[in-house]
């Protein structure tokens, strides 16, 4: 499955909490200018090491981030960074996990009908 591309890459799911970053932030990112250009520099900022994952998405936002944090400061100085200083954000909106009620990466295989 490697050989054939299916399986992309071997990884562990480590637990953020026992790492230290016990904040879970979901970012909707709304940008100014959705040119191919402009989307493929927002695509390089978004996929830096802080960003836990990104969706280029349809709806009102352009994209959506996920980040863990050890605390509310270093989201402020990632979003400084990221949003706030970036002239191609127009807007954006922090949400705060409560609970992580399920995470994975898994991607359910289709059901193998018996021959």
């Amino acid at each position: 499955m490697e050989e054939s591309g299916v399986i992309k890459k071997n990884s562990a799911i480590v637990s953020p909490e026992k790492v230290g970053n016990i904040i879970t932030i979901i970012v909707e990112v709304h940008v100014v200018h959705a040119h191919a250009s402009y989307m493929k520099d927002m695509k390089k900022i978004f996929s830096g090491p802080e960003i836990q994952q990104c969706y280029y998405v349809t709806g009102e936002a352009d994209f959506m981030l996920i980040l863990t944090v050890s605390d509310m400061a270093e989201y402020e100085a990632i979003s400084s960074r990221l949003f706030y200083n970036n002239e191609n954000v127009k807007w954006f909106r922090t949400i705060v996990v409560i609970d992580r009620v399920k995470a994975t990466m898994d991607t359910p295989l289709p059901t193998l009908s018996p021959s």
